[in-house]
């Protein structure tokens, strides 16, 4: 008996009887298979789930202080989206900011990375190149902002609180884009 399993997998066996000995089940994967199969088995750095949450908050109001679904401060949004990707930091933008040792530039901005400004005093995470989220102030909501000249005069400066996961992705996304291995077969 066969049966396609997706992913260009094939399973064969025999129906099992008293009198007939159980035989071995066979399963064969070619290179296509083999690639989706490595390709969904990567799993997303702390980054990327931290920047889906703060996205996925778009439209909840500032609220001073704030750090939950009814309102967030800017702090607040950087604290809860990073602690949902398990990495924790503290309360105030300032501190964030004295967290980490090592500081990213203007020019070597990648999405997750912490951005900073005024003094410290306001956080926002890098979305997409030229792009952060942030909980702007009081009478807004929390958005996706282009970074405008003024926010790149008022820069204080930049963390990436997940760079393993940074180097880790941009060998993911390569491995994703490689062909599948040719004419690979294997059989177990």
């Amino acid at each position: 008996m066969s049966a396609p399993l997706g992913l260009g997998l094939v399973l064969t066996a025999s129906p099992a009887s008293a009198s007939a000995p159980e035989k071995p089940v066979t399963l064969t994967l070619d290179g296509a298979g083999i690639k989706e199969i490595r390709d969904k088995a990567l799993k997303p750095p702390a980054w990327k789930k931290a920047l889906a949450f703060a996205m996925a908050e778009r439209g909840t109001p500032y609220v001073w202080g704030g750090a939950s679904a009814s309102g967030y401060d800017c702090s607040g949004l950087m604290l809860r989206a990073y602690e949902s990707a398990g990495i924790e930091l503290p309360r105030t933008a300032a501190e964030q900011y004295s967290a980490f040792d090592r500081k990213i530039s203007w020019d070597d901005l990648k999405p997750g990375d912490m951005v900073f400004f005024s003094g410290l005093g306001h956080v926002g995470m890098i979305s997409r190149p030229g792009y952060m989220v942030h909980a702007p102030h009081s009478g807004d909501v929390v958005k996706e902002e282009r970074l405008s000249g003024w926010r790149r005069q008022a820069f204080a400066g930049a963390v990436r609180p997940d760079p393993k996961g940074v180097t880790a992705w941009a060998a993911q996304i390569k491995q994703r884009r490689a062909p599948a291995p040719a004419m690979l077969t294997a059989s177990l």
